[in-house]
């Protein structure tokens, strides 16, 4: 695997390859790599020819408030992780080299970039669509893989991959959970183990919503009713936002019947987590 520090000599392998007329799965990550990210690089090498790792902890994502100091680094396990999975080049630039001085444009998804974990952390989404359009830039990939946890996030790059006619098809990958359902984040490092048995209410929260819609609720408002009613049972997780949205569009939706995405978000513990499920039409 070939570790590559600028935006040049990301560009001049990716020449190498499409010389070879090679097509080139992109999987940008933040590092702290665990097995949701491993499973997007699998996707990648089963889908393409050549496989690109990004790791860059994205300042422009992150608000004064956030963990961006704290966020964990974990750069040569991560290297090893990637280097069994035959990865074939990381890009890994510092944050000088994706932002030089005096850069002043950003890209804004409006207004589904303002809905969910963009109207919790404004200005999230303007820093996650900016730096992704940059990493589609640099690398020209064919497909670019992203996990259905961050379904906010997936929406948002969805529509500026249309709006601004990126050439590549964005694929989007199963949640990967632990064994007792907590969905997989670099953040769960964070947790302490009274922390960690406190996170799953946020997957036996969206499992319960998902058993009453398959007893035949259809209604939101009653479903968030009894999202809350589980949640109650962990009164320290505090409750960021619980949602029944339009998976596409992420506005609200008065029911589920022709389907919906149904989000959580919540602090446990010095994290904030979020999960999600796919409900089908009814």
């Amino acid at each position: 695997m070939q570790i590559v520090r600028t935006i040049a000599e990301a560009r001049a392998v990716v020449a190498v390859l499409r010389a070879q007329n090679k097509s080139i799965g992109l999987v940008p990550t933040m590092g702290a790599l665990h097995q949701g990210h491993l499973s997007l690089v699998r996707a990648a090498r089963a889908a393409c020819d050549a496989v690109v790792v990004s790791i860059f902890v994205n300042p422009t994502q992150f608000a004064p408030s956030e963990d961006f100091s704290k966020y964990p680094r974990t750069f040569d396990a991560d290297c090893a992780l990637l280097q069994a999975e035959n990865v074939d080049f990381l890009f890994a630039p510092d944050a000088a080299e994706m932002y030089p001085p005096g850069a002043a444009t950003f890209i804004a998804v409006e207004p589904m970039g303002d809905r969910l974990d963009g109207a919790s952390r404004p200005g999230h989404f303007r820093g996650v669509a900016t730096v992704v359009a940059k990493l589609f830039n640099i690398v020209a990939p064919s497909k670019a893989f992203f996990g259905q946890k961050d379904a906010a996030q997936v929406a948002v790059l969805r529509r500026m991959v249309r709006d601004l006619n990126f050439p590549l098809e964005l694929v989007v990958c199963p949640t990967v959970r632990e064994p007792d359902g907590l969905a997989m984040s670099s953040r769960n490092r964070y947790l302490s183990p009274e922390d960690r048995r406190s996170a799953l209410i946020l997957h036996r929260t969206l499992r319960h919503i998902e058993d009453r819609v398959a007893s035949g609720e259809v209604d939101s408002a009653q479903l968030i009713d009894v999202g809350l009613g589980v949640l109650a049972d962990e009164p320290d997780v505090r409750l960021d936002y619980l949602r029944i949205v339009d998976p596409d569009t992420l506005e609200d939706l008065p029911d589920v019947k022709n389907g919906a995405l149904l989000a959580i978000a919540a602090h446990v513990g010095p994290a904030r987590l979020i999960d999600n499920i796919l409900i089908p039409p009814r």
